[in-house]
């Protein structure tokens, strides 16, 4: 595996996982994102992460269970905010 710059080293911006998670509405809180994140059902890239503030960059592709539905999706942006919903299908 290699490693990826941080954002000091390569000027390339990160964002917390569970932040993007609620920022783009797949939940409807951070809590929500935070507590699927730390159970271990989250892979970022096809790994299985139980961190919360995992660092995504546009590009990484997620996978997370949805209530019965298994969610794939690659990250475009990470945005600033959680905005209105044109803005989070922008993510």
């Amino acid at each position: 595996m290699v490693a990826r710059p941080g954002p000091a080293e390569g000027g390339e911006e990160t964002r917390r996982l569970d932040r993007w998670l609620w920022f783009a509405r797949f939940f409807k809180t951070r809590a929500l994102a935070t507590r699927l994140c730390e159970g271990g059902r989250v892979r970022v890239n096809r790994v299985k992460t139980r961190k919360p503030s995992h660092a995504l960059r546009p590009g990484d592709v997620l996978t997370f269970p949805q209530g019965r539905v298994i969610r794939v999706v690659r990250v475009i942006g990470l945005g600033e905010r959680r905005g209105p919903v044109a803005e989070a299908r922008a993510l």
